[in-house]
């Protein structure tokens, strides 16, 4: 891809789950928090999407405080809200509550200096 950085990838998603269909969203961040995603304090391993009252949210992503941003640093693992269209949105909650459907971010990068989450709808394997 031309113009994008990869900062993180959830190379436990790739194991715990079959990707069925990926997608590209936006995130709204706090200006200490995209600092720290470029300098590569973010990871993703527990992190999961869900869909509450139309919009799209994600649990779990751990961004980790600049060390710089003193009392502007927010929460490490407050709520994100995700930046896709509306119709996307509606077609994904629909598959999400269907049986063993999940919505989980796969990586996140820079896209023309904005930060990316690729999230995909999966199928959870059955692990014993």
């Amino acid at each position: 891809m031309a113009g994008t950085k990869l900062i993180a990838t959830n190379r436990k998603a790739y194991h715990d789950y079959h990707i069925i269909e990926k997608f590209e969203a936006g995130i709204s961040l706090a200006g200490t928090e995209v600092k720290s995603i470029r300098a590569g304090s973010v990871n993703l391993k527990e992190a999961f999407c869900t869909v509450k009252n139309g919009e799209l949210f994600v649990h779990g992503m751990h961004i980790s405080p600049y060390e710089k941003g003193n009392i502007f640093n927010r929460d490490p693992l407050r709520d994100k809200k995700l930046l896709m269209h509306k119709r996307e949105i509606m077609r994904l909650a629909g598959q999400v509550n269907r049986d063993g459907f999940a919505l989980i971010p796969l990586s996140i990068y820079l896209k023309d200096s904005k930060v990316k989450l690729e999230i995909a709808l999966a199928k959870g394997k059955k692990l014993y």
